[in-house]
């Protein structure tokens, strides 16, 4: 694929402590209901939207206050003939101090316009990004998802 894979950047006072912080509080600004961890190289987590998304992810490179690293391990995307269209793919943050601000740099590289779910994804992750994990990082409270009946049924099951 030619395509440039879906991106975003967010500059913000903060330190790039800051932002690395948030960046691995994943239940802070993706969703309450994340299962695993979400801070150390080699920490999974599974991420659910009932019906909708499951994914399953591995740090594979944490770098403190310059860059994470996921890998897209088992996912399916329900609403897409290629269910399976987010394996392999990776997604990057990449932090960095610029004019006086912290540069936070979000790349799902392998998310390009010639997946189906392309449109629907880079919305998703547009909002997480640059609305939720910002919040995140410049008040202290994101605008994570929760999926309530979900947990709930999960902490029933243990």
């Amino acid at each position: 694929m030619t395509s440039q894979s879906f991106t975003t950047t967010i500059s913000v006072d903060r330190t790039a402590e800051e932002v690395f912080n948030a960046v691995t509080d994943v239940r802070g600004w993706w969703s309450r209901a994340v299962e695993g961890g979400t801070e150390r190289s080699g920490d999974e987590f599974v991420f659910t939207v009932p019906g909708i998304h499951r994914s399953e992810m591995r740090l594979t490179e944490v770098v403190p206050n310059k860059k994470v690293v996921w890998l897209a391990v088992d996912n399916r995307l329900e609403f897409v003939e290629d269910k399976t269209e987010w394996n392999g793919t990776e997604i990057h943050f990449d932090i960095s101090e610029k004019n006086g601000k912290t540069e936070l740099r979000f790349t799902h590289i392998g998310l390009v316009p010639e997946f189906e779910c392309f449109d629907a994804c880079s919305t998703g992750w547009s909002f997480y990004i640059n609305e939720s994990l910002r919040d995140l990082i410049t008040t202290g409270t994101g605008q994570p998802s929760e999926f309530p009946d979900e947990v709930a049924l999960r902490r029933a099951a243990q």
